[in-house]
């Protein structure tokens, strides 16, 4: 028999977003949980304006040293070269790109932003992450020549930045459809400031990648499980950082990210995200007139 939402308790929910964490789409988590899929959904939105919400409020004052950034590709609904014959496409519809800011000690995810890969999203997203950070950083990018403008506005000269450069030859493969491009060099830039050469990688946020990757099922290549409406796809970001940071532990820190970067005593439990939630769902108390 199919839960009424209003009625599900909080450990349904809590393992509702626990399964959606885990890489499991949203129809097999209704299947599993045995629930429906609008329950599914609302539930999502709902946490996902929590989770947008409190990391927010408590991913701040952050005391890096070296800040690793990259954006990782998906898409929503059709990819960018299939919308324009794409039936009833809604907005938002094409490519779909997450901007990741990591600290390279506690793994912490520092700033997130889902939007297009253009000068508007790196300048927002440099903004978000510079608002987040206690002190002067060495940031590490990629190539991507539209971080030089945005790090040049918004952090001035208060930074050191350098840009790490892969050079790409062959796949070296018979079949290069869905194989990558072989990597074979990197040069490294110092853009601003004096980075130390030593730390100018972002190898710990393309590892974040990959973990973003194995934990959403929107990301995963070659299925049906991509996000239909980019508003879901952000809800979904948010419940995974939240997710990440603070109650999944990092094998090698032995705590969550969270608790290494100080902004935490312990490690949250998903129960814990869910208690929070049903406070913001909480009437108000109506004051009786004397």
């Amino acid at each position: 028999m199919v839960a009424d939402m209003n009625k599900l308790p909080a450990a349904k929910r809590a393992q509702i977003l626990s399964l959606l964490c885990e890489g499991a789409s949203m129809r097999s988590v209704s299947r599993l949980a045995d629930v429906s899929i609008n329950t599914v959904t609302k539930l999502l939105i709902d946490a996902g304006r929590l989770c947008a919400a409190f990391h927010d409020d408590q991913v701040r004052s952050v005391k890096a040293q070296r800040v690793q950034v990259d954006e990782i590709w998906s898409f929503t609904y059709a990819k960018a070269k299939n919308v324009p014959k794409a039936k009833k496409a809604p907005a938002g519809a094409g490519d779909t790109w997450t901007w990741t800011g990591l600290d390279a000690e506690s793994k912490l995810i520092v700033s997130w932003l889902v939007g297009p890969r253009d000068a508007g999203s790196a300048f927002t997203f440099a903004s978000d992450l510079k608002s987040r950070l206690a002190h002067r950083v060495q940031l590490t990018s990629d190539g991507l020549k539209l971080y030089l403008d945005a790090v040049e506005d918004v952090f001035c000269a208060d930074i050191d930045y350098a840009q790490l450069v892969k050079l790409y030859g062959a796949s070296g493969e018979n079949e290069t459809r869905y194989s990558p491009a072989k990597c074979i060099g990197c040069i490294s830039k110092e853009i601003t400031g004096q980075p130390d050469p030593k730390h100018i990688s972002t190898s710990y946020v393309e590892r974040q990648n990959l973990t973003m990757r194995m934990h959403m099922r929107r990301f995963t290549r070659l299925t049906n499980g991509f996000s239909k409406k980019l508003e879901n796809h952000v809800h979904m970001i948010a419940l995974y950082t939240v997710f990440y940071n603070f109650t999944k532990i990092h094998k090698t820190l032995r705590v969550t990210p969270a608790m290494q970067a100080g902004l935490t005593d312990h490690a949250w439990s998903m129960e814990e995200i869910v208690r929070l939630l049903e406070e913001v769902e909480a009437p108000v108390p109506v004051a009786q007139a004397n």
